[in-house]
């Protein structure tokens, strides 16, 4: 994992966002291009994975509260949530979201009583619950047009 962002639903401009030193010499170059980082920047000012980690989780309390537990929402939530949970296990021994994990996917599928798991893609889904933001392959810029794009499915469910 190269960066990961995280925003708060309805409220995007509450943020968190790092860039990572890498953890292994063993990478696949086509994946380290998609974010648009550099890998060997990321060797010299990439914040080490346990500090980030650790941040994320003081975030993640700041932002929730003591009581309140994070739900993670991702649009590939299991895509995603792989990467997370196994920093989140590996560094801080712990993950923060617990198992609550909510798939904008799954939620479009349900919401639009789709048949077909290719109906999800963002190819393929109503415009009108699509993000107008760029899509960057920027974590955090990610992780805002996912909120948007849960949001905007948020309020088509109240009408169902």
């Amino acid at each position: 994992m190269m960066s990961f962002g995280a925003c708060v639903v309805g409220s995007p401009e509450i943020s968190f966002y790092r860039e990572l030193k890498p953890i292994s010499d063993k990478f696949i170059p086509e994946t380290v291009a998609v974010p648009g980082l550099n890998r060997d920047q990321l060797i010299e000012t990439g914040v080490d994975p346990a500090i980030a980690m650790q941040e994320f989780v003081l975030w993640l309390s700041d932002t929730c509260g003591q009581t309140a537990c994070p739900i993670f929402i991702a649009f590939n939530a299991t895509f995603d949530w792989m990467f997370i949970n196994w920093y989140l296990i590996h560094f801080v021994g712990n993950n923060p979201f617990g198992i609550s994990g909510w798939d904008i996917k799954a939620y479009y599928a349900g919401i639009t009583r789709s048949n077909s798991w290719s109906d999800t893609s963002k190819k393929k889904m109503n415009k009108r619950f699509l993000s107008p933001r760029p899509h960057t392959h920027n974590a955090l810029d990610d992780a805002r047009e996912q909120a948007e794009i849960f949001m905007r499915l948020r309020e088509e469910a109240k009408s169902c």
